[in-house]
């Protein structure tokens, strides 16, 4: 059986419960692509990205939240492998919503900076881990 520690049990909890917020992202689109709701084809696109890198990235970090447990990191390097891909999905998906929203838009916002942030994030974080796995 896979030990975890507390806080990891703890963060995986918090992660599979935010799956009903990316759920609710996903009612959202569908209220888009049924007319419903109205939005550029610019917006339509952004909002697609920000629910599918939520939806990836979260699986993803929860595979490295359990990955980290078998590394000898520790302290920032160990938080930053283990959870640097979730904060990553939430920094990414947030830079798609807020940079696409309002009315009308048909070209990001400043908060498109949000993406860049979430790349360097979703790259740390997963370096960070490999090499800690291959380190032992």
């Amino acid at each position: 059986m896979l030990e975890l520690t507390d806080a990891a049990r703890i963060t995986a909890g918090a992660v599979v419960l935010s799956v009903v917020a990316i759920e609710s992202g996903g009612a959202f689109l569908l209220r888009v692509a049924t007319g419903k709701e109205q939005a550029t084809a610019f917006q339509k696109t952004f909002y697609r990205a920000g629910h599918a890198h939520a939806g990836v990235l979260v699986t993803l970090g929860l595979v490295c939240l359990l990955l980290g447990e078998a590394t000898t990191l520790t302290g920032f390097w160990r938080w930053l492998a283990q959870t640097g891909v979730l904060v990553a999905a939430i920094v990414m998906s947030a830079g798609f919503f807020f940079s696409a929203m309002g009315r009308g838009r048909e070209a990001p916002n400043k908060a498109v900076v949000l993406l860049g942030v979430g790349a360097v994030l979703l790259a740390a974080g997963v370096a960070t881990l490999g090499v800690g796995l291959l380190l032992g």
